[in-house]
């Protein structure tokens, strides 16, 4: 039992707190401070992306192996939603033009963990279909 939880229970029981505010510190404390509830797993935190390709002359072949924190994309989520109307659009149009069609008014917290959940438990693997490139995305 943590010290926190510990110290809300006596208050609790010499009647310094009600029953009503010992609930709420419980909650405030986070998963796994309530009796009859188990801590939860922490998830994963990085967005990894992996690809390779052959290259023309079959040489050596080119990789990248990137490893995105996801705190970063919540991040750039959160921050697209305070962003002005103008400079999401303005934004949207740029990436248009490097061929990155992304509508920053779609792009939306719930939607970026559901893909994180998605990618917990599977990973994207993907193959050119002469089979000289592989991509492959998951979190870990």
């Amino acid at each position: 039992m943590s010290d926190d939880r510990r110290k809300i229970l006596e208050m609790l029981a010499t009647g310094r707190i009600t029953a009503e505010e010992a609930e709420r510190l419980l909650d405030a404390l986070g998963p796994g401070s309530r009796p009859g509830t188990t801590p939860v797993a922490p998830g994963p935190k990085y967005l990894r992306i992996e690809m390779e390709k052959a290259r023309d002359d079959h040489r050596d072949p080119k990789h990248a192996n990137i490893r995105v924190p996801l705190q970063l994309l919540r991040a750039g989520v959160k921050l697209q939603g305070i962003m002005p109307a103008r400079a999401r659009a303005s934004l949207s149009a740029a990436l248009a033009e490097k061929g990155m069609d992304v509508d920053l008014d779609k792009l939306k917290a719930e939607s970026l963990e559901a893909l994180i959940d998605t990618l917990m438990h599977t990973s994207i693997d993907m193959e050119s279909d002469d089979g000289r490139s592989r991509l492959k995305v998951s979190c870990e």
